[in-house]
């Protein structure tokens, strides 16, 4: 309805400009942001199933609903505290924490300590989302902007196709408690796999697009 506009200052002539080859941009860098999208995913739809899982072994499935509401709650508080700040963290620390905090979620034993236990997870869930976004549009040179947006969709489907499945062969092979073990460490692989992929690109400087956050105004 607004018309946002999807190029940047420096963009103006970027659909006349050719197309660039794909080994130009499909470099380590964005491999790695792809990989971390993925894996940024496959925790949140394993930490679903997981909280439903540890609620079914209690006997609480009927709060299920509530303890999934402090989770959005809390990825919104820190969407808006992580938004206030002036320099972004790295992609990779960021999923690294996400995962961190998620494995020792699994020790809560009610609706209660679990409310508490996914407010970390919860907090670091919009900031690595959008980071990880970010990375991808500063990485995408304009003329194949919507190429890698695409790959960027198809990275977090298929990480939430995975992680309910992973997650659940966890739980049927141990307790509920794995769910979130299994969840937390396919973050943090995808953290340090991103981080490495990461070291091995030099940074970008020629054809590097602005993100789409700053963009000129379209009336």
């Amino acid at each position: 309805m607004l018309n946002p506009p999807m190029r940047g200052r420096d963009e103006a002539d970027a659909a006349a400009a050719e197309r660039p080859a794909r080994r130009q941009w499909l470099d380590a860098r964005m491999i790695a942001a792809l990989t971390m999208a993925f894996g940024t995913t496959t925790l949140l739809s394993g930490v679903d199933l997981a909280i439903v899982a540890t609620l079914r072994e209690a006997g609480q499935v009927s709060w299920a609903a509530v303890v999934v509401v402090v989770f959005g709650v809390s990825s919104v508080i820190g969407g808006l505290v992580y938004g206030a700040l002036t320099r972004p963290l790295p992609t990779w620390l960021l999923l690294g924490l996400l995962g961190l905090v998620t494995i020792p979620a699994g020790l809560a034993g009610d609706w209660q300590w679990l409310c508490v236990a996914v407010v970390g997870s919860g907090l670091l869930t919009a900031p690595t989302l959008g980071t990880v976004a970010d990375a991808v549009s500063r990485l995408a040179p304009p003329g194949v902007r919507g190429e890698v947006i695409g790959l960027q969709s198809s990275a977090q489907s298929a990480g939430f196709a995975l992680g309910a499945p992973l997650v659940g062969v966890a739980i049927d092979l141990s307790v509920p408690a794995g769910g979130f073990a299994t969840a937390g460490l396919a973050g943090l692989a995808a953290a340090g796999t991103g981080y490495l992929l990461s070291r091995r690109s030099p940074a970008r400087t020629a054809g590097a697009s602005t993100p789409i956050s700053v963009q000129t105004r379209v009336p």
